[in-house]
């Protein structure tokens, strides 16, 4: 009774975090505990209590600085400068402007809302098709939360495994750099003819090289210093957090000055109330944990997963495609909390390393953020298009294909993982 009131209570819109809480209430007032329903709420607050979880209110406040300071402007100069005169340039400097946003914001969906605003109208006007623009800015955000800073990664090692920060971290570099790559070229072949005609007949005059180069290292820096100093191990996670926070607000105010004082205050509630969504699924996947580990349900799992996957590439499949799944219905990071404490020890057992399958899983999850019906980045990319999930949906299937492959391929080639942190000396 318990599962049949949380799958009803998702499929009736509830959020997951709520749905959860719902299911937890009803097995705790039925079942036969000593401290009853008021172990839920010990849980809940008990799975919140984590000086590391600052590190992500703060990273979306970072971002939330970003983009009203200018910087994702400069950052999008800054790739136009250095891609945007190739065949299909556009959509060359959307793609790699996401590579350089992955390193300042960590979150798909701030990179689909900051980027998209700006690409989506122009790409339209260079002759792309708009829902093309749309399907791509929502295909390279996902991009976001694999190169680091992460908002993932951070979720991941400190609330669920335990996996190494910086590991993490370095894990994601080459996967991230890959899939920019693998986008390019499916851009290349079967999108430049978009934007030749819109070329030839343009007459804009195009903005300063120098000057662009010049404003787009003062952003660029940031993402050296804040996983620079995380590698080298002179400041926590939560700590680089706070140094990104002020970094953006010092460039924003000071050095841009766009970023003006009177916005602050409604900066700041907006990155609360985006923080507080996480928070309260955070908390309420800790108290189902808890229950889960109460009834041994993971060892349950473990002991049956073990005797049937005898072999590591069997249960590797076998997530791709749970992943993949419930991605379809559920937020990346509620799965993510819900689903790795069952499979981290199966993997464990098996012999597949924890930081692969860490950048496994995370790859996995942000695919879902692009498949409908539930692709949050489909929703704020069609809030800014306004073509219709249903087009978009269609135009994002080749970018969805070209993900999937890169995912099989970092999959079944680990090296493509965990080479850079072992070379680094983080494994």
């Amino acid at each position: 009774m318990t599962y049949a009131i949380l799958l009803i209570a998702i499929f009736i819109g509830l959020p997951i975090a709520f749905a959860i809480i719902a299911s937890l209430l009803y097995f705790m007032a039925v079942g036969d505990f000593p401290y009853n329903i008021r172990i839920v709420a010990t849980q809940m607050f008990g799975g919140l209590s984590s000086y590391p979880l600052l590190a992500i209110p703060l990273f979306i406040l970072a971002g939330e600085l970003m983009n009203e300071s200018g910087i994702t402007s400069r950052i999008i100069a800054f790739a136009n400068v250095l891609v945007g005169r190739m065949r299909a340039g556009l959509a060359f400097v959307n793609i790699w402007a996401s590579v350089i946003f992955a390193g300042l914001s960590g979150s798909a969906v701030a990179d689909t809302s900051a980027i998209g605003r700006v690409f989506i109208p122009e790409m339209e006007k260079k002759g792309y098709p708009r829902e093309f623009a749309a399907a791509l800015t929502a295909a390279s955000s996902v991009i976001g939360p694999i190169i680091p800073p992460s908002i993932p990664v951070i979720i991941y090692a400190l609330t669920v495994t335990g996996v190494s920060v910086p590991a993490l971290f370095m894990a994601g570099v080459v996967p991230g750099v890959l899939l920019a790559i693998f986008l390019s070229v499916y851009v290349y072949f079967f999108a430049g003819h978009y934007e030749e005609a819109a070329r030839a007949k343009s007459t804009e005059v195009q903005p300063s090289r120098r000057k662009a180069l010049l404003e787009g290292i003062i952003p660029l820096m940031m993402p050296v210093f804040v996983v620079g100093s995380i590698l080298l191990g002179i400041v926590t996670p939560t700590e680089a957090a706070s140094f990104a926070v002020a970094y953006a607000m010092f460039v924003g105010i000071f050095i841009f000055r766009q970023l003006k004082p009177s916005r602050l205050v409604g900066l700041f509630a907006r990155a609360m109330r985006d923080s507080a969504v996480i928070m309260i699924v955070i908390g309420a996947v800790a108290a189902a944990n808890w229950l889960l580990n109460y009834n041994r349900v993971p060892n349950m799992i473990t002991d049956f997963a073990v005797q049937y996957m005898s072999v590591k590439w069997m249960f590797l499949v076998s997530v791709i495609l749970l992943f993949l799944f419930v991605g379809l219905f559920l937020e990346g990071i509620a799965a993510m909390l819900v689903l790795v404490p069952i499979i981290h020890p199966i993997a464990i057992n098996l012999g597949v390393d924890p930081t692969h399958l860490g950048i496994v899983v995370i790859f996995n999850l942000m695919i879902g953020l692009i498949t409908p019906p539930m692709g949050l980045c489909l929703f704020v990319a069609d809030s800014i298009a306004k073509v219709g999930i249903g087009r978009i949906s269609r135009a994002i299937m080749p970018f969805f294909l070209v993900e999937l492959a890169v995912l099989i391929l970092i999959t079944f080639v680990p090296e493509l993982v965990i080479g850079l942190p072992t070379l680094l000396g983080l494994m």
